[in-house]
């Protein structure tokens, strides 16, 4: 039996590939998170260059720090790395992939207000290919997600077709166009919802971000996992 989701969610996950779940993490949690990102937006007033923490935006100053990207947020803060553990996170993911969860990496994505850069469209298991697609991401909104923020955005149903060529000029970019894959972009849905929400998207469904154009910060924590029995291939 299901832990948390209801059978129509499960359903419509696996039709779309996608599910919001709107103020699923408690409020103290996201808190506590902010705080994690305060005491990190601190140590990139210190910093000149990106390292293996922390990613600078191509904007960012000692004196009016800003961060792009915290890099596996899970070894370098216990308070990410005890929500990711906790049925907030976990009881979802087994609902939808089976009880047994292997961890494939963290992230804490950061677009500063009126600034933070677009994400390309892409499928997660472009980059990381498994011998089967039980793959997913959670990502835990740290701020209240409107359509100005740059949310992240999906083709829903697109998990269930091929997995595009990432590749330019023979050379993996990372990235497709949706338009030059039959996909249009007036299907794109945007995953939005307040602080504490967590968005659910498959490794295979084509996603990406807009600018965010708003006076307010948008940060995302993600925590990109898979079924136990999927074995990396090709390297990955």
């Amino acid at each position: 039996m299901p832990e948390v989701l209801s059978p129509d969610q499960i359903a419509g996950y696996n039709e779309n590939g996608y599910l919001v779940l709107e103020n699923q993490v408690p409020a103290d949690w996201i808190a506590k998170i902010r705080d994690e990102i305060a005491r990190f937006e601190t140590e990139a007033a210190t910093m000149t260059t990106s390292n293996d923490r922390l990613d600078l935006e191509d904007s960012h100053t000692p004196q009016e720090p800003r961060l792009r990207r915290i890099k596996l947020p899970h070894t370098i803060s216990d308070v990410v790395s005890e929500l990711m553990y906790s049925d907030h996170i976990l009881a979802p993911a087994r609902d939808l992939i089976g009880p047994d969860l292997r961890l494939h990496t963290t992230k804490l994505n950061m677009k500063s207000a009126s600034y933070g850069a677009a994400v390309e469209w892409h499928q997660d298991y472009a980059f990381y290919p498994h011998t089967n697609d039980d793959i997913l991401a959670i990502g835990v909104l740290i701020d209240d997600m409107a359509p100005e923020n740059g949310p992240l955005m999906v083709y829903p149903g697109s998990h269930k077709g091929p997995v595009f060529d990432h590749h330019v000029d023979g050379v993996f970019a990372g990235a497709m166009l949706p338009e030059e894959n039959g996909l249009d972009p007036a299907d794109a849905v945007q995953l939005i919802g307040p602080a504490g929400s967590i968005s659910i998207h498959h490794g295979r469904i084509v996603h990406g971000s807009s600018l965010n154009t708003s006076d307010r910060a948008r940060r995302i924590l993600f925590y990109e996992m898979m079924a136990a029995d999927a074995f990396p291939i090709m390297g990955s």
